[in-house]
């Protein structure tokens, strides 16, 4: 049985003559030690009954802590390295990534040991440049820079 689809959004900038994409690095003891292609979109899984779109938002709030103030535009579909869809929409926006507030998850750390922990959904979030994603980001989201650069070279 294939993992649920996922939604997620790409917040997107062009101060000057460069563009700039906003990632996060996620939360909890996997990703601990991780740095280099760990950095991914705000995303999570669509909700039975929930369109696309409004669950990339939803996610988009609740890793970030701040509501979108604008309509996102769909981008692109990604199937990551474990096998998951993602449906990724895109929209131009600014925000200061030292004041995102993420919900948190509870899991069971470490393995086996009966201690629940919490911890935030994104670690930290940082605006990079399209070339230092190609760096940061998961590699099996990188399609979804490709896809960015074509649209906003398309108008």
């Amino acid at each position: 049985m294939p993992p649920p689809p996922s939604a997620g959004i790409l917040l997107f900038r062009q101060p000057g003559d460069e563009v700039e994409v906003l990632l996060i690095r996620p939360g909890g003891p996997f990703w601990r030690n991780k740095y280099a292609g760990a950095w991914m979109i705000p995303k999570g899984t669509i909700e039975p009954g929930e369109q696309a779109v409004d669950a990339a938002i939803r996610e988009f709030k609740e890793e970030i802590g701040v509501p979108l103030d604008r309509r996102p535009f769909p981008l692109c579909s990604v199937r990551q390295a474990g096998g998951k869809r993602v449906d990724v929409f895109a929209v131009e926006g600014d925000l200061d990534p030292k004041s995102i507030v993420s919900i948190h998850f509870e899991m069971e750390w470490p393995p086996r040991s009966g201690e629940w922990r919490a911890y935030p959904e994104a670690e930290e979030a940082r605006w990079m440049s399209l070339r230092e994603a190609r760096r940061m980001m998961l590699p099996s989201q990188l399609p979804i820079l490709d896809a960015l650069e074509k649209r906003l070279a398309d108008g």
